[in-house]
């Protein structure tokens, strides 16, 4: 499939609201007010002819290639474009009903098309390789020697300096992987949209609580089941669910359902999409001049190969297999005390280790809940980002949002606006579900001072009016985790976009935000706003030394629920052309690795969107390990520093060498600045509660 030119009909939604300028106060916001989803198709090709234009002018400049009429021309194109494609983006993760999915079904090869024209200009890539060359020696700041390098790498890593015969056959791979993404993803939001359980009463409920039951309430209301109460195939009804329902067999009902997304042998199935998108992939890497994908992708990366990678994955899963084994004995123990009859199974995991939990650490997942409202959580992220970064969030009424239960706020530091925040909180039909955080607009300054628009999504139930939403603990570090991303980018301070906040490797990009979920924990937040939803009072101290005591249990069950989806990930990417069955080659894997029979992949593969709905985490889902290896040395700095987690130097080189920064320096000279060395991965085993002398 080619890149269709747009007709006069279609030209003439040139200024369609979609492609415009935003406008407005706050430095501009999308026009999410004016969206009209028919214009979606129109809009994005009229945005692509105008960019494809912009391109072309570049590309024939007369004038010898320079930074200003080459890099920086580059830089400022595609805005027009850039500006449709967010809204678009918008819409297909979080407003995905049957009309934007044909719509996606039908752009998504076209705009991956688009792409590859970009990159396999040849008259382009000759004068921003001619830059390139003259980078170091033409009088550029060490900021713009950067991004010739980013702009230069990014084209050769995608296939400008292949010949014309295997530009054309990747362009054609592109294509057709930007289909099987789409196809993939939306097969398992229908699973999730389309698969739930319904109970009947009192007897189904049991373990359940008030609040739990509540949301399950309103979520069969929703499908028009008044009077009982739905489960849904989401992580964030489901692992509650799992970890409190009392009834065996429901739990066992509903973890079959649950981790079969995408599993089904029916329309909705992902297994022969997996298996083409990794021969596709494969090919590409062929092409690219590299044996395997996860060759092609670890080399843009901190980690440099898949043997590094595989290399601490290796070292942390041994330790965290071990943690397993007691944790299933301590598990057993209670059953057989119980005179279970049974031996612990996937779906008994998480309902017995809350039992050891609340047994060893006096600690009740529903005791820790109602400290926990949604509201108040968000409301603490925001302020330990004030006491860290200076930042304040000003909530704003009457700006244009995608859905009304959308949330706006100007973020300002110092009295100056910094950025624009939108919060889209819960779950309905048509969005992806977990958490996620978006970049609406890069901050950059060498066209104006131009500041950042992000956006945090997550899935939480709404509960009855009036009611607070009650959390989990882990609920409420993934909204810290999500926020870092966001702060990640309105701290950016960089003149180019490329280079701009969160645009750095893909296995560093997880490390502030990761680094942010430690400030939930601290006694400054705790005490401020884990109150009580009755009472209001605040969470006693005594509570959250219990909290902080158990922090390394259960490492063993969450390291390799993990770690077997990173392992898995990386071996099915390493295995070059070979034809891969999703189930058997998931069974082998695991049984290879030596995976506990009690444990399930966090993602089996049918599901695995973070690998297989798109190229981001591909052969790099061990970007997480990666990071809290960096997470747990840095975390260490600020335990040791007089003011703990809001000491001010060390906030201060925080700000400095990472936040700030974005790409302008290389992700492990970025952390070594802040560090002062090296990282190291003792830190991480600590962190974890696992010997250090087991990496040895």
């Amino acid at each position: 499939m080619g890149v269709p030119i747009v007709s006069s009909a279609e030209t003439a939604l040139s200024e369609s609201p979609l492609l415009s300028p935003w406008t407005g106060p706050h430095g501009g916001l999308p026009a999410f007010d004016k969206v009209d989803v028919a214009e979606f198709r129109p809009a994005l090709l009229a945005g692509i002819e105008r960019n494809r234009a912009e391109i072309a002018a570049i590309a024939a400049g007369t004038e010898p290639a320079g930074f200003e009429n080459t890099i920086a021309a580059l830089e400022d194109s595609g805005r027009a474009l850039d500006r449709a494609r967010t809204i678009y983006h918008v819409f297909t993760s979080t407003m995905n009903d049957k009309t934007m999915q044909a719509i996606e079904t039908e752009m998504a090869p076209i705009l991956a098309a688009f792409s590859d024209e970009i990159i396999q200009n040849a008259k382009l890539f000759a004068r921003i390789r001619e830059v390139y060359a003259a980078r170091e020696t033409s009088g550029l700041t060490p900021e713009q020697q950067r991004v010739v390098w980013v702009i230069y790498r990014r084209f050769a890593f995608h296939g400008a300096a292949l010949n014309d015969s295997d530009k054309k056959r990747l362009a054609g791979i592109n294509q057709s992987l930007a289909g099987l993404y789409t196809r993939f993803s939306q097969n398992e939001l229908a699973d999730e949209e389309n698969q739930w359980i319904a109970l009947d009463g009192e007897a189904d409920l049991a373990g359940l609580s008030d609040s739990y039951r509540a949301s399950a309430a309103a979520a069969a209301l929703e499908k028009g089941m008044k009077g009982k109460w739905l489960i849904a195939s989401t992580r964030s009804a489901m692992e509650p669910f799992l970890t409190y329902a009392s009834r065996r067999d429901l739990r066992e009902k509903a973890f079959r359902m649950w981790t079969s997304r995408g599993d089904n042998g029916d329309a909705h199935d992902n297994n022969a999409i997996i298996t083409e998108i990794l021969s596709l992939r494969a090919e590409k890497a062929m092409l690219l001049g590299y044996p395997t994908f996860a060759h092609w992708v670890t080399d843009d990366q901190m980690a440099k190969t898949p043997d590094a990678a595989m290399d601490l994955m290796l070292k942390v899963w041994a330790p965290a297999v071990a943690r397993v084994h007691e944790e299933v004995a301590d598990m057993q123990k209670i059953v057989d005390a119980e005179k279970g009859g049974f031996r612990i199974a996937p779906w008994d995991y998480r309902y017995y280790a809350e039992k050891v939990r609340r047994a060893r650490y006096h600690l009740d997942e529903n005791e820790i809940k109602p400290y926990l409202q949604l509201e108040n959580i968000r409301a603490a992220a925001f302020w330990a980002a004030g006491r860290l970064y200076g930042f304040e969030f000003a909530e704003v009424q009457g700006a244009p949002t995608a859905t009304p239960d959308e949330r706006t706020f100007e973020v300002r530091k110092n009295g100056k606006r910094v950025g624009f925040y939108y919060l889209d909180p819960y779950t309905r039909a048509g969005k992806q579900s977990g958490a996620w955080m978006n970049e609406y607009r890069a901050q950059e300054r060498f066209r104006g001072d131009i500041t950042p628009i992000v956006s945090n999504n997550t899935n939480f139930v709404k509960a009855a009016p009036g009611e607070p939403i009650l959390i989990s603990w882990d609920d409420a570090t993934t909204i810290f985790h999500e926020f870092g991303h966001a702060l990640h980018a309105l701290n950016s301070d960089v003149s180019y976009p490329s280079v701009s906040g969160t645009y750095v490797v893909r296995d560093f990009v997880e490390f502030p935000s990761q680094l942010n979920e430690r400030w939930l924990a601290t006694q400054e937040v705790l005490s401020r706003f884990a109150l009580h939803a009755n009472t209001g009072a605040p969470m006693p101290d005594e509570l959250a030394a219990r909290i902080k005591s158990a922090h390394t249990f259960n490492q063993g069950f969450s390291t390799v629920e993990y770690l077997s989806s990173a392992i898995v990930d990386m071996k099915a990417h390493l295995a070059g052309g070979a034809n891969i069955d999703p189930h058997a080659f998931e069974a082998a894997t695991l049984k290879e690795i030596g995976m506990p029979d009690e444990i399930v992949m966090r993602h089996r593969m049918p599901h695995f969107g973070h690998i297989f709905a798109g190229e981001g985490y591909a052969a790099g889902y061990y970007d997480y390990i990666w990071a809290d290896t960096l997470v747990a040395d840095a975390a260490e700095a600020f335990q040791q520093s007089p003011g703990g987690f809001y000491d001010r130097a060390m906030a201060a080189r925080l700000h400095d060498d990472i936040m700030s920064v974005g790409n302008t320096i290389d992700a492990a000279e970025a952390f070594r600045r802040f560090r002062g060395r090296d990282v190291t991965v003792e830190a991480l085993m600590r962190d974890r509660g696992f010997p250090v002398a087991a990496i040895t």
